[in-house]
């Protein structure tokens, strides 16, 4: 088991970096829209390129940030449900919820959506907008947010078992107190381990 905790430590820094690019295409984003924005109101200017680079920073965002979100239990929850479940139950209805519902997903998604990026990367695909740009890269964020999400399902099955076993302190503990933003002492210790081994 200390092995497969230190797979997920190192799964859980790669989603730590993830999450660090991730403040930085936001920042591109909101620079660009911005920028967008004046050159359209002061020079009646506009570029279909940078505006397709918008929406391409916004899914980057969203679907790459999916398993740093996972990390930090930031997703939606049916808090005033599961804070009346003791810790081992939280505990195995997450298990349940990722081997039933979204392992499967994410496999599914991942075999559905790498022909449409592999067809567009052979064919060249490009926007049919004028000046707008290739459509591989859009169409590559949706395998890739999916991989991610699904690495880190593995991170969290792998805390969670070692939870039940009783090998660390309940990662979920920071839900049943309701603090969102708390992180538990686990996670971060998790993180600061794995941080020290990619040094």
């Amino acid at each position: 088991m200390q092995g497969l905790l230190k797979l997920s430590r190192l799964i859980d820094a790669m989603s730590e970096r993830v999450g660090s690019l991730i403040y930085w295409l936001v920042l591109v984003a909101i620079l660009i829209s911005a920028g967008n924005a004046i050159v359209r109101k002061a020079f009646q200017a506009s570029s279909n390129a940078l505006l397709e680079v918008q929406w391409y920073l916004f899914s980057a965002v969203f679907l790459l940030g999916a398993g740093y979100t996972f990390l930090k239990n930031a997703h939606v929850r049916i808090d005033f449900l599961s804070n009346h479940f003791s810790a081992r139950t939280r505990n195995w209805i997450d298990i349940a919820g990722m081997l039933l519902f979204l392992v499967p997903l994410c496999v599914i998604f991942i075999n559905l959506s790498w022909p449409l990026f592999a067809n567009a990367w052979t064919s060249g695909e490009m926007s049919q907008n004028a000046g707008g740009l290739i459509r591989w890269p859009a169409y590559l964020l949706v395998p890739a947010g999916f991989a991610l999400l699904l690495v880190q399902a593995c991170s969290e099955l792998i805390k969670r078992a070692a939870f039940l076993r009783g090998l660390i302190p309940d990662p979920l503990a920071h839900h049943a107190h309701g603090g969102e933003d708390d992180i538990t002492y686990e996670i971060e210790e998790h993180a600061a381990h794995a941080k020290e081994e990619l040094r």
